[in-house]
């Protein structure tokens, strides 16, 4: 049994796994410069909100609801990233940002790990309005108070994160289950926070389909990919 568990642990989580350490063993916390400061960005913006005079500028240019306007959701979106949820403990989101980013940041790169993040994050957003215009009768659909209530922050990014990186370095049970999670968060606690969190994952779901469309389209020269038994991390200096 112990063995058939290592097997699948080297499968699961071997490339992965190896990517990581030797980015870290190399060069330690500069291998993830973005996350540190998403990690900075988002502590500094729980300190000021919680502050008197703190708490309406952040509304202002990080915050989002879904009877905003949209021009304005979509240029506090990037931001909103990384302001934490008032209701949560704010460690929780900055371990989740400093994992799941720090991992994304090493295994695909800093700028797509933005891209699938400010992606994940602009696909609740937008999911918000549809919800609620679809109204709270039907599956997908949220009530219209819902409207006022501020959107996930970090979170729907690093679900997206998670996912996303799973594919790429064949994680598939792992991803599987950052999935099924989530389908479990809304069956036990259907809120927006949750619902925002699937359609983070469906964005990337698509994401995810795209590029492997892509790349079945391309003759890659026959250079392994992520999370086969043959496939190197790349070396950098």
């Amino acid at each position: 049994m112990s063995g058939g568990l290592a097997r699948f642990a080297r499968r699961e989580w071997g490339p992965l796994f190896g990517t990581v350490r030797a980015a870290l063993v190399t060069s330690g916390w500069r291998a993830v410069p973005m996350t540190l400061a998403a990690v900075c960005l988002t502590a500094g913006f729980q300190v000021v909100q919680n502050q008197d005079w703190g708490y309406q500028p952040v509304q202002d240019i990080g915050s989002v609801r879904a009877e905003d306007p949209l021009w304005l959701a979509l240029l506090r979106t990037p931001l909103s990233l990384f302001v934490p949820a008032l209701d949560l403990p704010v460690w929780g989101a900055l371990a989740q940002v400093l994992l799941v980013f720090g991992i994304a940041e090493i295994c695909i790169g800093r700028w797509r790990t933005l891209g699938v993040a400010y992606l994940a994050t602009l696909a609740g957003t937008l999911y918000a309005r549809v919800g609620i215009a679809l109204g709270p009768d039907g599956p997908l659909g949220l009530p219209a108070t819902d409207a006022q209530v501020v959107d996930t922050g970090p979170s729907a990014a690093v679900v997206g994160l998670a996912v996303y990186v799973c594919w790429r370095y064949g994680a598939r049970w792992t991803g599987a289950l950052v999935v099924l999670a989530m389908v479990v968060e809304v069956v036990i606690k259907p809120n927006l926070a949750g619902k925002e969190h699937l359609a983070a994952i469906a964005a990337v779901l698509v994401l995810i389909g795209v590029r492997a469309w892509r790349e079945r389209g391309q003759d890659d020269g026959g250079v392994p990919r992520p999370g086969t038994r043959s496939w190197k991390p790349p070396i950098t200096s």
